[in-house]
């Protein structure tokens, strides 16, 4: 053991070495290439060759040196200058801080650190009294393109795809040789199909009509949606003067707008049907405390979207709170929203006990007047909530781990809307395991099939509508907690969804768990499928003339709850 401890050590010693040797190499391997571009870039300020300086400056293109980009707006700017000594010419920039008398310091190209006089103090001057390095405008072109060119070797590949996006429309013939120099050398794959689309978006520019016409039709292929407005433009301009552009490009024009369109037309449909399931998802958990009340008790809650704004709320008190113990990001406070969920059942499911013990529970068979009584407490709720947070709408921050977006064929699945369906999901299954596993859901449906029955065999049926009305309202409560990461959270929350949430309870089948999970989808899919054709409000109105058309034919709903109360 002895022998062994010894030899620990040494290991340790042995390690430590290797690190520090590799941590000072490594920065060093990349101070040569540093070099050899502050060198070309020199010598390109010195050259007179155009030719010489355009060579230089393009294998500037894409150095991870933010000196280069610099000396080279200011060289087109006509704001680099030459301070010439016995032994060699040094080009400079100044300094952007200078003294009160107008004069900076002056800093050199090829190292960075500042011009030094013969007695090592800096040297100062003004702009007036130097003279700058001349740039012609062909130079200044070659110039330009190399700093449009400068961010392909950005680091960032988000910030690389983005730069090409931008750079592929302006159809910019000088930039095709550079991106299909860099298509070669990139390895994401979403800056490769950018760079693909802007060599082929710049050969559209192309005179050759079979370059022309094979990029268009790749384009096509591609389904470029960035490229789309280009070929429609191109479909005007070849048919006004189709001796130009040929028959050949005209129809490759056309397929290919087809063809993007069609993509589009399908990508919007898809989102809109996802959006559409997102709030499904949300109706569904809103209107599954409201079915189960509704079905057990016969009371219509005209508060339960006001309940849902309770757990908004909620939300937004949970956020601040660990705002001010975690800060505004990181680990503590990306786990706000799990507490949230809690907090929103709890508080909600009390204001709900609080609803029932107070209010409903002496309106039992008296649905006018539970009606109007709710109804009231909304309004009360609501002018209580603006008098506390303001009339003003609240902002919900998303943690990290539901902001963003995963893409697929260019439709947009948001992380928060993806956590919302599947939190639906698994309240329905716990809701159903609740109904038919436990003792309380054997009592809730004792209870729905026939209240006296259930009464006569021991069931205490107060206490059963306290708990269902509890564990309902906690459920609106998780809704608007869901709805406050997808939408806005203000006082009026509760009453864009009650509504929604009545149709969707009676459309189901009063108390019926799986008509519920129909309706609510066919609700929220179809709304949101309407509305960009028809509009919000027209959209509603047609949902709202479907579900009436559909109950005179089935009165009972989707799905039939059979029971001896409800026949008899």
């Amino acid at each position: 053991m002895a022998h062994r401890s010894q030899k620990i050590p040494s290991v340790t010693v042995i390690l430590a070495v290797l690190i520090g040797i590799a941590a000072i190499c490594f920065p060093a391997a990349a101070a040569p290439v540093q070099a050899a571009l502050r060198t070309n870039l020199v010598q390109a300020l010195l050259s007179e060759d155009l030719a010489e300086q355009t060579q230089l400056l393009q294998k500037l293109i894409g150095a991870e040196d933010s000196m280069i980009p610099q000396v080279l707006t200011a060289w087109r700017g006509g704001a680099v200058y030459v301070y010439e000594t016995n032994q060699a010419k040094v080009p400079f920039i100044l300094d952007a801080a200078s003294d009160s008398e107008g004069r900076a310091k002056g800093i050199r190209v090829d190292d960075g650190e500042f011009l030094k006089g013969a007695d090592g103090q800096p040297l100062v001057f003004t702009a007036t009294e130097l003279t700058s390095i001349d740039a012609t405008s062909k130079l200044r072109k070659v110039i330009k393109t190399s700093l449009d060119l400068f961010a392909l070797g950005n680091s960032n590949p988000k910030m690389r795809r983005d730069a090409v996006i931008k750079l592929g429309q302006e159809l910019n013939a000088d930039y095709l040789p550079h991106f299909e120099a860099r298509v070669k050398l990139e390895n994401d794959a979403e800056v490769v199909k950018a760079l693909s689309e802007a060599i082929a978006l710049t050969q559209v520019a192309s005179e050759d009509a079979k370059i022309r016409v094979a990029a268009i039709q790749k384009l096509g292929e591609m389904r470029s949606i960035n490229s789309l407005s280009f070929l429609k433009q191109l479909e005007t301009d070849a048919k006004k003067t189709p001796d130009k552009f040929g028959a050949e490009t005209i129809q490759a024009a056309h397929t290919s707008v087809l063809a993007i369109e069609s993509y589009m037309a399908w990508g919007n449909l898809f989102g809109t049907a996802f959006r559409g399931l997102s709030l499904s998802a949300v109706l569904l958990v809103a209107a599954l405390g409201l079915a189960i009340t509704f079905g057990l008790m016969g009371v219509i809650n005209m508060a339960h979207g006001e309940v849902m704004m309770v757990g908004a709320y909620t939300a937004y008190v949970t956020q601040n709170i660990f705002k001010s113990w975690f800060g505004a990001s990181g680990g503590g406070f990306d786990s706000y929203f799990i507490a949230a969920l809690a907090c929103s059942f709890v508080v909600a499911g009390l204001v709900g006990l609080v609803l029932e013990r107070g209010v409903i529970r002496f309106l039992y068979k008296r649905p006018l007047e539970s009606l109007l009584a709710t109804w009231g407490v909304s309004l009360l709720l609501q002018q209580l909530f603006r008098h506390i947070f303001g009339a003003a709408n609240v902002q919900v921050s998303s943690p990290s781990w539901l902001s963003g977006s995963f893409v697929i064929s260019d439709v947009l699945l948001a992380y928060n809307r993806i956590f919302v369906i599947g939190f639906a999901v698994f309240i329905v299954v716990g809701t159903y395991l609740l109904l038919t596993r436990t003792s309380l859901g054997l009592q809730i449906r004792a209870v729905m099939q026939n209240r006296a029955m259930a009464s006569c065999v021991g069931v205490r049926t107060d206490r059963v509508n306290m708990m269902t009305f509890a564990y309902g309202s906690g459920l609106a409560g998780m809704a608007g907690a869901c709805l406050s990461q997808i939408g806005n959270v203000g006082p009026g929350l509760g009453q864009n969804y009650i509504i929604d949430c009545f149709m969707v309870v009676v459309l189901g089948g009063v108390g019926n768990v799986f008509g519920t999970v129909s309706a609510s989808l066919g609700v929220g899919m179809t709304d949101q499928i309407l509305q960009p054709w028809l509009g919000a409000v027209m959209g509603k109105i047609t949902v709202l003339a479907a579900i009436i058309l559909f109950l005179q034919w089935r009165p009972a709903g989707i799905f039939v709850t059979r029971s001896r109360s409800l026949e008899g």
